[in-house]
């Protein structure tokens, strides 16, 4: 393929290790889009039980409490994209092996669910830190924005394909060959970043720096020192552990008895997707004024899906509020990363991203636990509309901090400069531009 012609509009594309790392982002979210319909409705089909999905759910989003920070000490030491590796094999060997046990058996034991979720979400936990931290490694810091908000363009485009193509084939022939697909194109993934080159570990990293617990100290530190920062992680915190269980737990359940089954859990996940991949489009020309406040708005809307789902609106509905809410939580993501890789030091990216991850998800699993057994005795609505309402009370209360409010979309940090454009080596060593526009929170 030749990139010379859209290099020409976007500069960042000319850069190898960024036009690999294009391909690997298309690839790892259509695998994960075939989990996210299949393990839902694998246990549901097995079970019948939201109760028994709030513990497989919940297995997946625990090993953020250990291994995102792990990760994030491992990323700063080494090359991020060895430990993405890693936690790709994680996927491979839990979606793998539930897709064959669904196959083979039909009917795993909830142990075996639970245990192989968990083994998926090693690979979700260590992610998120390791991929903050590569892409500033790969482009110039004048680049960021612009390869950030392509970057995870081609992540949403690979998500919305993967989950519109998931809810087909769960529908047709069943989850495990759903989850069978996501282990193998999963596979495909790993030689794709070992292509990589272009990353260098941080010159105070390696395996003669301090140790462990000394570096996540030092991680702390720095990430508790920003009020926007871990004022935002806390939002996040209490609204992705409502949404989680409103949405990841009840949602398909929502979609089975009352919209017509994984066909439409798909769609809903595709519009969703399909909202990303228009924020990207946006992203890449629009920075709001006032980003952290954009950040958190984003935040509060994300109450619309679980209303939508306690209401049991038609289905045409819940998917346009997920285009809609997609669309600013991809704008929100874009501020985000670009926020941390420019007001974060190089060498302790990974590390506070990682403690972003571990504040932004660390109640996930209780949402997840609290969601099924909720539902059960008070009702699925009731629990529905419950989230939406810690969504939008956790959001408000954020609003608080002076920062939110203050911190400006065209501002630039004291001591900061200048990174060379037309150069990718070296750039941990280099003072950081501040070029506010791009990328992740994960939905942070």
């Amino acid at each position: 393929m030749s990139w010379r012609a859209p290099a020409r509009r976007y500069p960042v594309l000319a850069i190898r290790d960024f036009q690999i790392l294009l391909a690997d982002r298309l690839l790892a979210p259509f695998s994960v889009g075939f989990s996210l319909v299949g393990v839902s409705f694998a246990v549901l089909r097995v079970t019948g039980s939201t109760a028994d999905l709030s513990y497989v759910i919940a297995a997946q989003a625990a090993p953020m409490l250990v291994f995102s920070l792990l990760s994030g000490v491992f990323a700063d030491r080494f090359r991020p994209q060895r430990v993405i590796i890693a936690g790709n094999l994680c996927v491979v060997l839990g979606e793998g092996a539930f897709g064959l046990l669904m196959l083979l058996s039909g009917h795993p034991p909830l142990w075996a669910m639970i245990s192989l979720e968990a083994v998926n979400g090693i690979g979700g936990a260590v992610f998120y830190p390791a991929s903050n931290a590569l892409l500033p490694r790969l482009v110039p810091e004048t680049l960021l924005h612009q390869g950030s908000a392509l970057s995870r363009l081609a992540m949403n485009m690979g998500q919305m394909t993967g989950a519109a193509g998931a809810g087909v084939l769960v529908a047709v022939a069943g989850p495990g060959w759903a989850l069978t697909l996501c282990a193998v194109v999963m596979t495909g993934t790993i030689p794709l970043l070992l292509l990589i080159k272009g990353s260098r570990a941080p010159a105070a990293a390696g395996s003669a720096g301090p140790d462990l617990i000394a570096e996540l100290r030092e991680g702390w530190a720095e990430f508790r020192q920003h009020t926007w920062l871990w004022a935002t992680v806390l939002q996040y915190c209490l609204v992705m552990m409502a949404w989680n269980g409103a949405f990841m737990v009840l949602g398909p359940a929502v979609a089975r008895a009352r919209l017509g089954g994984p066909a439409a859990w798909g769609a809903i996940s595709a519009a969703d997707a399909l909202g990303l991949i228009a924020g990207g489009l946006i992203a890449l020309r629009y920075t709001p004024r006032r980003p952290m406040l954009f950040v958190v708005g984003t935040g509060g809307m994300l109450a619309l899906s679980p209303l939508l789902l306690g209401l049991a609106a038609p289905l045409v509905l819940i998917c346009l509020a997920a285009f809609a809410v997609g669309t600013l939580t991809e704008v929100m993501m874009v501020q985000w990363t670009v926020a941390l890789a420019t007001r974060i030091p190089a060498d302790k990216l990974a590390r506070v991203s990682s403690y972003d991850a571990f504040g932004s998800l660390a109640a996930m699993p209780l949402g997840a636990l609290i969601a099924g057994p909720l539902a059960a005795s008070a009702g699925i609505s009731a629990t529905e509309f419950a989230a939406a309402a810690l969504i939008v009370a956790a959001s408000a209360c954020t609003l608080l901090p002076r920062e939110i409010w203050t911190i400006r979309g065209d501002d630039v940090l004291p001591g900061r400069a200048s990174a060379p454009a037309d150069s990718v080596d070296g750039m941990e060593g280099r003072p950081r531009l501040r070029a506010f526009g791009a990328l992740d929170a994960g939905i942070k």
